[in-house]
């Protein structure tokens, strides 16, 4: 006799407590906050407008990040290659290590180095190169496109979002298509497992956005993620975001994407909500036994 699969520990009634406590959690951050997240084997739901549009800022890089070395195992690019850091890449008033680095360019910086300062620095210089390597934002959507992550489009490189912020809003993502990279990434990875694990260690070493997923999470929690961030303009925040997988103590990995968009609430005050809706996850997490 078949015995029905039945979800551990989640009831219906506690998810709509942990949507209702997002939700209020939510509005601190005075702006549309996305939410959604993914525990396997339970019914785990924390989504809060999980397939809006949101600009992703930085937040891009990640599955840059996958297709560049998707492209390394189709032997299209090596990490150990030589690429020309050329005084045409260099533009100002951008966030970049390696202009800092090589304030004149014309050096060449191994593929690996590029991709690190990349997704593990949000450096733009370095992410506008890869581009370059990878013919331009369309064969990187067409790959993502192949793993069904039509909910993330990536139309524009950092300088074209440097040069008129508008197009944030058409360099967007579903929150839950994050979720999905993330789970594609930990479960079933499209990339072999030496590329996943390099990804993965990258996303984990970087000091960026200390006070978001990670911000309220228990001392020494492995938390491997990608953040986003647009600044503000006339008192608003258009994109704060960050995306990740976080390990839970029995080594289990929860898949979550918060993005906050248009908030008018001080940075402090959208970190903290980002921090506020991890922990409360995290919290759901615990107890949905596998």
């Amino acid at each position: 006799m078949l015995v029905p699969f039945m979800f551990p520990a989640v009831t219906i009634h506690s998810q709509i407590l942990l949507q209702q406590r997002i939700a209020t959690l939510a509005e601190e951050a005075k702006g549309i906050v996305s939410v959604s997240c993914s525990l396997p084997r339970t019914n785990l739901n924390c989504d809060l407008n999980a397939h809006g549009h949101q600009p992703m800022q930085s937040a891009f890089k990640l599955p840059l990040g996958l297709a560049v070395l998707h492209a390394v195992e189709q032997g299209q690019l090596s990490l150990d290659q030589q690429v020309r850091f050329l005084p045409s890449d260099i533009y100002k008033d951008t966030f970049s290590p390696l202009q800092d680095m090589y304030p004149n360019a014309n050096v060449d910086v191994p593929l690996r180095q590029l991709l690190e300062l990349s997704v593990g620095r949000s450096d733009n210089t370095a992410t506008d190169i890869l581009l370059r390597l990878m013919g331009g934002t369309g064969p990187v959507q067409s790959y993502l496109d192949t793993l069904g992550l039509q909910g993330i489009q990536i139309r524009d490189s950092e300088r074209s979002l440097h040069d008129d912020e508008r197009r944030q809003y058409r360099n967007f993502a579903e929150p839950a298509a994050f979720v999905k990279l993330l789970r594609l990434l930990a479960d079933t990875s499209p990339l072999n497992a030496e590329h996943a694990q390099y990804l993965l260690a990258i996303m984990t070493a970087s000091p960026s956005g200390p006070k978001r997923l990670k911000g309220l999470l228990p001392a020494g929690t492995i938390v491997a993620h990608k953040t986003g961030t647009s600044g503000y303009e006339n008192g608003m925040a258009a994109a704060t975001n960050d995306v990740g997988l976080i390990t839970l103590p029995d080594g289990r990995r929860l898949a979550l994407a918060v993005l906050v968009t248009d908030a008018h609430a001080d940075e402090a005050a959208v970190e903290h909500t980002i921090a506020s809706i991890a922990h409360a996850c995290y919290d759901a997490a615990l107890v949905a036994k596998p």
